[in-house]
């Protein structure tokens, strides 16, 4: 079991070479269990290789505990179970890709 954060929706989170904006939070449910997942915005600007924006899913895993808590910033905190297995993470994979329209997913 893992402690996920959930972070301010449409909040720009800097990086090395951009930032990211987390939007939609949502669950999916997926062969019985419901599956945390988060649809970011991405946006490359201070990258050596050029400029680039895109849509992504962040997928932390399976919900154990949905808010379980609150970190010392006040921000929600849930205990989450990471997907392992291949073929979960490939059939979720399409899933998203389809309805959420992301040309990338990934997963814990």
């Amino acid at each position: 079991m893992t402690k996920y954060t959930h972070l301010k929706a449409n909040e720009d989170v800097a990086t090395p070479s951009g930032y990211y904006t987390p939007g939609k939070e949502s669950r999916l449910s997926f062969s019985g269990r419901e599956v945390l997942y988060i649809i970011r915005a991405a946006v490359v600007d201070s990258s050596c290789c050029g400029t680039a924006d895109f849509s992504s899913a962040l997928v932390p895993g399976y919900v154990i505990t949905h808010d379980s808590g609150e970190n010392r910033d006040g921000l929600k905190i849930s205990d989450v179970e990471p997907i392992s297995s291949r073929s979960a993470r490939k059939k979720i994979r399409e899933i998203l890709q389809e309805t959420e329209n992301v040309s990338q997913v990934e997963f814990w």
